[in-house]
């Protein structure tokens, strides 16, 4: 609870799963990967309810087992490749309300995102609430990635730049505007927005800078490889995020 306020976090964990089979419950490091956003919900001091939202009773129990409840199941028409998103916390959230349990903030946290934690939700609520906004997302800065730095290859092969005349315009990585992306690893949303907006990301949606180690999301078995071992030096990452200034040359 927050200012008085009720907050439920889902976890989404369907069966289906096309770029890693059974990605969801896939042991990653250490445990199963559906466990670590739950871990994370329930390490929140502002998360009063953490609920699974799977069409398969094993994901469930396994859930469950991770400290999750998972009070159904979802329907199989919201749980297919093109089900939209909104369709299953919406399920969720009318399935508590009509059994008298109703919420003011609703917290997605998907497996695919397991370094978020804790600390992270807490801080992105107070920020929303601060701020009086509806909503805060997860976004992360792009670097390497970012379009300044993108090329077009033509049908010999050959690169021009994307953004600038010619390459001795290309700017430096430091006088860039700096530029974001949706990164998945948290969403927030007051009920009453989300019903409204249908959608996390409006008008009145802030973004919560990730920290870049976390920012990372898992679809195939390269990025689960990647994503695994970052976890596992989690420690040391977070030493040098609090100790190293930023990389600027």
């Amino acid at each position: 609870m927050i200012n008085g306020k009720r907050v439920l976090a889902i976890v989404p964990a369907r069966k289906g799963s096309k770029g890693l089979p059974l990605k969801n419950i896939r042991p990653f490091a250490g445990k199963p990967l559906l466990a670590w956003p739950i871990a994370a919900a329930r390490s929140s001091s502002y998360v009063d309810r953490v609920i699974i939202s799977t069409d398969d009773q094993s994901f469930a129990d396994i859930a469950v087992a991770h400290g999750a409840e998972a009070p159904f199941l979802r329907p199989a028409e919201l749980a297919s490749d093109t089900a939209p998103s909104l369709g299953f916390i919406l399920h969720a959230l009318d399935t508590l309300a009509a059994n008298g349990e109703t919420y003011d903030y609703v917290v997605l946290l998907e497996p695919t995102s397991p370094l978020t934690e804790g600390s992270d939700v807490d801080s992105a609520l107070n920020q929303m609430i601060e701020v009086g906004a509806d909503a805060i997302v997860g976004v992360s800065k792009l670097e390497a990635t970012h379009p300044a730095f993108a090329v077009r290859r033509g049908v010999d092969g050959s690169i021009t730049p994307y953004a600038s005349a010619s390459f001795a315009d290309m700017p430096r990585r430091q006088d860039i505007e700096p530029l974001f992306v949706l990164d998945g690893t948290l969403y927030i949303s007051s009920v009453e927005g989300l019903r409204r907006e249908q959608t996390f990301c409006h008008g009145r949606t802030l973004g919560y800078e990730s920290a870049r180690h976390k920012a990372q999301e898992i679809d195939d078995l390269v990025d689960f490889i990647c994503v695994e071992a970052v976890a596992t030096h989690r420690d040391m990452l977070e030493q040098q995020d609090r100790t190293s200034p930023s990389d600027v040359e």
